[in-house]
């Protein structure tokens, strides 16, 4: 699967959540939504990774 096939597919699952639960939610309905479509399209998916930061 190339790279714009990958981000058709992330970019249509939100498209749908976002339709389905409409506005005013909070971040983290959303993602658990969005954790559920894109599994269920068969994408690998990580929730909440920690980043290394480097502040001042």
């Amino acid at each position: 699967m190339t790279e714009n096939q990958i981000a058709n597919k992330i970019i249509g699952c939100a498209l749908e959540v976002h339709k389905a639960l409409g506005p005013g939610l909070l971040e983290s309905a959303y993602q658990e939504c969005l954790f559920y479509k894109l599994t269920k399209e068969g994408l690998s998916v990580a929730k909440q990774k920690s980043m290394p930061l480097i502040f001042e």
